[in-house]
This record gives C-alpha cells, sequence and structure tokens, in this order.
C-alpha cells in the first residue's frame, strides 16, 4: 500500500446492464428501459433518464414518472457475458486486462501509451476498436490509480501525471461509492473528496474503521491494490489436415503419434501436463466423432498417443452397422484430426508410489483397460468408490475406469485395511436417523463384528450408518424372505421398533426354511421424511444361520427383504 499508483487506461461502457439486456435479451436501449434490483432502479437508459428515471428510485415512482418505462431484471450473469466480448476486443490490442465489474475494465497505460504514439492515441484507438468489433459504445479515462481512471472516463478526461490528487479533490463525497460513509461526511460538514484527504489518517481510521480508511486512500489519489489483470487461456489445442482420407488402423496410428508429440511439446512450453484428452475426428463425409480420455497421473507423449490409436482403433474397427456391441464404423475416411487438452494441471512430475500405485504392472493394467474402453466405450470399464451413506447400497458407486474417483456423498475414513478412496469428507446435511449408529436393542451377537461408532481422525459417521464389518456382496434387488419365530409366526417390529419375538427361522422367496442361530438390531432409519413421496422408513438387522452365511436384513413396510451378504 505504498508508493504511487500506477498510470491506469479504464474503458467504461455507459449503461452496461441496459446495453446487456439489448445484447442478450434484445431489448431496445433506445427506448425508456431501467434495470431493477430489490424493486430499486439500477441502472436506466438515456430516454429514461430524460423522462425523470433515476437510479436508486423504486418501481412504482420510476413508472409513474415514465408510463412507457421497460422494466428488466438485473441479472449479473447476463452482464458479465455479455461483456467477454468487449474484453476480447480489448485484449487484441492491450495485454493484461483487469476486469473491474461488467462495463469496465482497465489496463496498465504505459504500455499502449508507447507502441500506439501516446496516452490520448492509444485511448481513440481502443474506443474505436471496440466500437467496430462490438458496436458498443465507450468512453475511456487515464489517470493514476484505477480509481481515478473510473471518474476520468465518466468524464472521457485524461488527467496528466501527477494531477489526480488536484483532479479527485473538487469531486463529491459520493464518488467513492459508499452511501452511508457519504451521508455521514456530508452530516460531519466534509463534502468533496479534497476535504476528506485533507483529514490525518489516523483520526479516520479511529473514527470511520478499516473501509473508511481505504476510502481515505482513494480520496487522496492513492489506490491500495496494484492492477489484477488476467491473463488470456492459451490455445493448446493442435489439429492435422489429413490430404487423403484414412480408414486404416496403422495409418492413423502414424497420424497420432506425431499430433501427440505435438501436443506434448506445446504443453510443456507452457509447464502444463495434461490428464484430461478430447479426441475429436471429422469423416469425408461430414461425421463428427468425439471422446474425452481421462488419466489420474500427467499423460505422456507415448500415453497421449496410445489413447488417440487405441481411440481410432475402436472407430475405424467398429461393426458394419448391425446390431452388437461394437458401434458402428464411420461411413467415409477421417480427414481432420483435432486433440484438445481438455484438463491440465501445472507440470512437477509424479511420485512414484511405494506399492506400485504408479508401477509398471498398474500401468500395465490400466493400458489394458483403456483400450478396451476406446473398443466398448467409457461405460464398459467401471472401478468401484466407496462413500458415505447409511445402507451398503448407498456407500459404493461405480465410476468408468480413469474418472476421477470422487465419492458422490462424503463419509468417514475406512478402518486400516479396508479400501480407500481419495476426497472423502466430513458428512454435512444429513437426513435425520432414528438411531445414530448403536443398537437400538440388543441382540443375539454371533460374530456380526464390532459396534458402530468410530468416526476415525475426528470425521463423524452418517447418523444411521450400518456397524462394520461392511458385507461382501450387496445385492442389485433385495429378495423378499420371511422371518418366523420358533413357533412359526411372523416377526413383527412395531413402530417403537419393539420386535414381536426373537427370530428364529428364515425363509427366503420359496426356498426352505434356515434357522436363525444369532441376530443383532434393529438399526433403524427415517430418511426424507419431510417429502412424503421421497420418505422412507426401514430397520436392519444382521443375522447368522445355521451354516454359517450371515446376511443383512431388512423390514419395511411390513415386508422383510435380504440386502447383502458377509462373508
Amino acid at each position: 500500500m505504498t508508493g504511487s499508483p500506477a498510470r491506469t487506461l479504464l474503458l467504461w461502457c455507459p449503461d452496461w446492464p441496459v446495453l446487456a439486456a439489448e445484447i442478450v435479451d434484445g431489448v431496445p436501449a433506445t427506448g425508456p428501459v431501467a434495470v431493477l434490483h430489490a424493486n430499486r432502479v439500477v441502472a436506466c437508459s438515456e430516454r429514461a433518464r430524460a423522462e425523470g428515471v433515476r437510479r436508486g428510485l423504486r418501481k412504482r415512482e420510476a413508472q409513474g414518472r415514465c408510463p412507457q418505462l421497460t422494466v428488466v431484471d438485473y441479472d449479473p450473469g447476463r452482464d458479465t457475458r455479455a461483456f467477454e466480448p468487449v474484453v476480447a476486443a480489448v485484449e487484441e490490442l492491450v495485454a493484461g486486462v483487469e476486469v473491474v465489474r461488467p462495463g469496465a475494465c482497465a489496463v496498465a497505460a504505459r504500455g499502449p501509451s508507447r507502441y500506439l504514439g501516446g496516452e490520448e492515441a492509444a485511448a481513440e484507438r481502443i474506443i474505436e476498436h471496440v466500437a467496430q468489433s462490438c458496436l458498443v459504445e465507450s468512453q475511456v479515462g487515464i489517470a493514476d490509480g484505477v480509481f481515478a481512471a473510473g471518474l476520468a472516463a465518466r468524464a472521457g478526461r485524461v488527467v496528466a501525471p501527477g494531477g489526480t490528487p488536484e483532479f479527485l479533490s473538487g469531486l463529491p463525497v459520493e464518488a467513492l461509492g459508499r452511501s452511508a460513509l457519504a451521508d455521514l461526511l456530508r452530516r460531519l460538514g466534509v463534502r468533496t473528496l479534497g476535504d476528506f484527504a485533507a483529514l490525518p489518517a489516523g483520526d479516520v481510521l479511529a473514527r470511520f474503521g478499516f473501509d473508511g480508511a481505504l476510502a481515505h486512500r482513494l480520496a487522496a489519489g492513492r489506490d491500495h491494490r496494484p492492477l489484477a489483470v488476467r491473463q488470456p487461456p492459451a490455445d493448446l489445442t493442435v489439429t492435422a489436415e489429413l490430404d487423403e482420407p484414412i480408414d486404416r488402423v496403422d495409418v492413423a496410428a502414424f497420424v497420432a503419434r506425431a499430433l501427440a508429440e505435438q501436443l506434448h511439446e506445446r504443453l510443456a512450453g507452457h509447464g502444463l501436463a495434461c490428464t484430461r484428452l478430447g479426441i475429436e475426428a471429422v469423416t469425408e463425409h461430414g461425421q463428427e466423432l468425439h471422446r474425452v480420455w481421462r488419466h489420474d497421473g500427467l499423460l505422456t507423449a507415448a500415453a497421449i498417443a496410445d489413447r488417440v490409436r487405441w481411440q481410432l482403433d475402436g472407430w475405424l474397427s467398429g461393426s458394419s452397422g448391425r446390431t452388437g456391441a461394437r458401434p458402428a464404423r464411420p461411413t467415409a475416411g477421417i480427414i481432420r484430426l483435432r486433440l484438445i487438452p481438455d484438463g491440465v494441471i501445472a507440470q512437477a512430475g509424479l511420485q512414484a508410489g511405494l506399492w506400485g500405485e504408479t508401477g509398471e504392472e498398474r500401468e500395465r493394467a490400466h493400458r489394458a483397460l483403456s483400450r478396451v474402453q476406446g473398443i466398448l466405450g467409457p461405460e464398459a470399464v467401471v472401478t468401484a468408490v466407496l462413500g458415505g451413506g447409511r445402507s451398503p447400497a448407498d456407500q459404493v458407486r461405480l465410476v468408468p475406469w480413469g474418472d476421477e474417483r470422487l465419492p458422490a456423498r462424503p463419509g468417514p475414513p475406512p478402518l486400516p485395511g479396508e479400501p480407500t478412496t481419495t476426497g472423502v469428507g466430513r458428512a454435512g446435511g444429513a437426513d435425520s436417523a432414528a438411531d445414530a449408529d448403536g443398537a437400538a436393542g440388543v441382540g443375539r451377537a454371533a460374530g456380526m463384528g464390532r459396534a458402530a461408532g468410530r468416526g476415525g481422525g475426528g470425521v463423524p459417521p452418517w447418523p444411521g450408518r450400518l456397524p462394520r464389518p461392511s458385507p461382501a456382496v450387496v445385492l442389485p434387488s433385495p429378495l423378499a424372505a420371511t422371518v418366523q419365530d420358533t413357533a412359526g409366526e411372523a416377526v413383527v417390529i412395531s413402530a417403537r421398533l419393539a420386535v414381536s419375538a426373537p427370530p428364529a427361522r428364515l425363509v427366503v422367496g420359496t426356498g426352505r426354511p434356515a434357522e436363525i442361530v444369532g441376530w443383532v438390531g434393529p438399526w433403524p432409519v427415517d430418511e426424507r421424511w419431510w417429502a412424503p413421496a421421497e420418505a422412507r422408513r426401514r430397520a436392519r438387522f444382521q443375522v447368522c444361520l445355521a451354516d454359517g452365511t450371515a446376511l443383512l436384513l431388512a423390514v419395511e413396510a411390513g415386508q422383510w427383504l435380504v440386502e447383502a451378504i458377509y462373508d
């Protein structure tokens, strides 16, 4: 926060929310238009101002002054999208643009003034280029610092170097853009920025706080930060235009290797590495093919070439159109091939793991599975990812091989020796449960494992989560079952989770009864009770049969179900 601010050129588009509504929604800005936020006018067109509409007016008062007023809701996303072409047009002439807000962007004035023939010539050139490229009227102001340049842009002025404090001194305190502070300063007799800047900095900090101290620096012509310029994204895509259509895999592999090396060199030149690769191909008949490959490491030139070759093999070796597992092959040869680095990270090397995470065997398996994906599609090879949930079916989801292995829902970390996955976080916003991990009733355990409630590392478990161990097999569709007591009567669970009798026999479907030698439960859960159409209330039991089989049972709406099988 020390030192004099740099010379800054700021381009300002007047009434930008109104212009954005015209660009995106087709609302004619030449008519009386007002943009409203929270029932107050935040911007209006020149025609509306001629009718007496001003910023800050309520909707009813603005329409009373101008009955023909067209009202548009404020949409910051619309303003930002419409302003992007203007920023791109400025970047065609000047490097290092900071978007102050939709409708205003700033650049350091030194560079444009040197190669465009002075500050005034640079301002005129930028205004003209934006008008020709985007059909948008704009004004440019140049001063010391972003704040002063913004005020100079509203007046269309170029403030001489060192003259910024004098330029600001005569402006009213409302120019700070802080209505509460401006009102307080006026009641204290401080009406201009010069009067405010003349106050001692220590007294301003003590009386108005940190925000008042920042406003005091701005009033004195001292910005509190340098320009935060944006860097336009580099074009990393590589394309090969082929003279002869390619319909053979060996020829396609040769082209793929050359294109992969070109992409890798371009990425290395920017200090980047590819983790997600998009492959696009266009055939002679105009058919467009596209596929995205993911990789949990860094794609080298050889790895990129392999994936392009596998994908071309999958396309060119497809079926002839008959129904089958393989997709239909293109009707003509490929004439254009494009590689798009859809996901890039800084190239920092890849540390080999102690247990073979990046070893030769894992890489060989990865190459084989990736090739199967190239032929059959990304959904043909999937891997399980652990996450949060109250039942085993909720805690596992299948993702395509090579995709990011992130859980769909956060959950506690697994116990030592259990499979792990990345990104397992803290459970938040969970549904309510009738019981949190402890057994609601005392059962007869026969090798059913540890009690629940262990969070691990300070991460709490899901309320209503089943105790460990986890089952080995989760059935895709639960099997209907009947649980009977020693007298042959059906075991019933009341609304208060009372078991009518100890479970003694289990009948799955139309099978033979099996003796239950141990059981524990119930673990109740009441999910989404606030949405009747999605509500689900059930109780789970773990049972052990006489033949040594352990099962996970659930009773829902009076029906017993077999959900999973334990080892």
